[in-house]
């Protein structure tokens, strides 16, 4: 398959890095993060070898759902410093080569938000319409998005005595998208920000976002095309990265008509919550089905692969006997759980603190078809607090230094204790320890980085002999990399066939070695326990030294 990689789809081979300013690194001392603090560290992110850093929300709140309520969207949280203080990271993440993307969160506001203090102050009011109200509660939905927290969609508001939406918490009025102001406001935001230099937005909830369009709108999937649009013209390699956790029949549509004229790319949440299935079982049958069944994206469009992200890690669209089996294997007590669908945990408790078990799962992260995004704490193996609420409990203060690191003062948020805290996993021993996590990432996303194939080519699933194993092969450009991954904790010996590479030479890019392919097309493969090769297929005149860094 010829490919042609261009700059302006940089984010078809990015490395994505999410994190949140209040929690990763605090620069006056007062126990909240801050621009200055992330300012700081940019050198070690752009170290780790990440190329665009996603911002989780930093704007005006009242911190009723952690920075998702908000109150303005053309400013920064007086906590985390002021606009001067993004400028300034925004020039340092630049000069270091680093792409910055944040949360656009627009599909509701804060009660507090001046649109709807102005909206509630009578029916006739000049923003009425831009939120949805009702006379007498429409049907309720089959399942409402927080069950522990709300029994309903509709909040009667006392002084104009109508009810209006709220998909998410009673205090986040749902957004009118279906009225022309609302969304020219909204391109407004976008202009802003991209003037001041994001290359784009992760736009959260967005089934949420268009489904609420007025019926002059009879396509909602308008209003995205409608914002790429504007992007496209203000520049012309910007991002938009949807959070689209639906079927993929119902997913294709949100790219647009093929173009990628509404989303750039999107989250693989089905691939996720099988990797996740399939590890339980230690067999590679549930996430190889995943990848059959997955869509290749639109043209110039992208999946964004993850195995978990700044909420809780959902399994909503398995099975309930399925979601039993992950919370049997990797979240077996209540509080572990959230929701009924998820779990509030982090990857290396989850697994036990396997270090053989850890690394498997990132190598498999890096080698699946697509752009892989990380969790913030994720490359050194942070744990999760559970005395913490909900989703908090993985949303806690980065762990720089055995002390802690994150901050001079009192963390506002408690560190991780116990085998997870800052004494045991932080940065600073890690980097020091070349067998460390934080090395293995760098090496993973170093080597990614020279396989564009794994985000650029057509990806095969490859028979291997046995069922632990998970096997796969990324072509493009006549070039090919194979990944093996045994998910089990026993030995296995992988057989894998492949034809019209005999006489080629194979060349691990994670350890040292080469096999050489036979004349009969079949490869013979031992793989320890939770063992992982990345192959790279040259000719036998190539050194294998200069085999393990080839790139395009």
């Amino acid at each position: 398959m010829r490919m042609t990689y261009t700059s302006d789809l940089w984010w078809k081979n990015a490395v994505i890095y999410c994190l949140d300013v209040e929690t990763f690194k605090d620069g006056n001392g007062d126990g909240i993060g801050d621009f200055r603090g992330l300012t700081q560290q940019i050198d070690y992110l752009a170290g780790l070898g990440v190329t665009c850093l996603w911002l989780m929300p930093f704007y005006p709140t009242p911190k009723q759902d952690d920075g998702y309520d908000v109150t303005d969207y053309y400013s920064v949280d007086p906590r985390l410093g002021t606009l001067g203080d993004f400028v300034e990271f925004m020039r340092t993440a630049h000069d270091r080569g680093l792409r910055v993307i944040a949360d656009l969160v627009v599909n509701h506001t804060s009660d507090q938000h001046p649109w709807f203090v102005e909206a509630r102050k009578s029916k006739d009011s000049a923003r009425r319409d831009w939120y949805v109200w009702s006379d007498t509660p429409e049907p309720e939905p089959k399942e409402v998005v927080f069950p522990d927290k709300e029994d309903s969609v509709w909040e009667l508001d006392e002084g104009t005595g109508q009810y209006y939406l709220h998909s998410f918490y009673r205090h986040q009025p749902d957004v009118n998208m279906g009225n022309p102001e609302v969304r020219d406001e909204i391109t407004r935001i976008l202009g802003f920000w991209m003037e001041l230099g994001l290359s784009g937005f992760r736009v959260d909830a967005v089934p949420f976002l268009i489904e609420n369009v007025a019926p002059e709108l009879p396509d909602p999937h308008e209003v995205l095309a409608d914002l790429r649009a504007f992007m496209t013209r203000r520049k012309g390699d910007s991002v938009l990265l949807g959070e689209v956790n639906v079927a993929y029949d119902e997913l294709l549509a949100y790219f647009g008509d093929g173009l990628g004229d509404q989303l750039s790319m999107c989250f693989d949440f089905i691939g996720m919550q099988r990797a996740w299935l399939s590890l339980a079982r230690g067999e590679a049958a549930p996430l190889a089905a995943a990848l059959k069944q997955r869509p290749a994206p639109p043209k110039d469009c992208q999946w964004a692969v993850f195995l978990r992200n700044h909420d809780e890690l959902t399994l909503d669209k398995l099975t309930e006997d399925e979601r039993q089996e992950i919370f049997k294997a990797f979240g077996p007590d209540k509080d572990m759980q959230l929701f009924g669908r998820g779990l509030r945990r982090r990857v290396p408790p989850m697994l036990g603190g396997d270090p053989r078990h850890v690394k498997l799962v990132y190598s498999l992260l890096f080698s699946l078809p697509g752009t892989p995004v990380l969790f913030y704490g994720e490359e050194i193996g942070m744990g999760e607090d559970l005395r913490a609420e909900g989703r908090m409990a993985v949303r806690t203060p980065m762990q720089w230094s055995k002390e802690g690191g994150f901050t001079r003062g009192t963390p506002v948020r408690a560190m991780t204790e116990g085998e997870f805290g800052p004494e045991r996993v932080n940065v600073a021993d890690q980097l020091r320890d070349t067998s460390s996590l934080l090395r293995w990432i760098q090496l993973l996303i170093e080597r990614y980085r020279q396989c564009p194939e794994l985000a650029w080519g057509t990806h095969t699933l490859l028979e291997s002999g046995s069922p632990e194993v998970f096997a796969h092969r990324c072509d493009a450009d006549g070039a090919t990399v194979i990944a093996v991954h045994n998910l089990a904790d026993r030995h296995a010996d992988v057989e894998l066939s492949l034809a019209g590479l005999e006489g080629c030479r194979l060349t691990d890019l994670l350890v040292d070695g080469t096999l050489e392919v036979p004349e009969s097309g079949r490869v013979s493969l031992p793989l320890d326990g939770y063992g992982c090769r990345w192959l790279r297929v040259s000719s036998p005149d190539v050194p294998p030294e200069d085999a393990s860094i080839l790139s395009h």
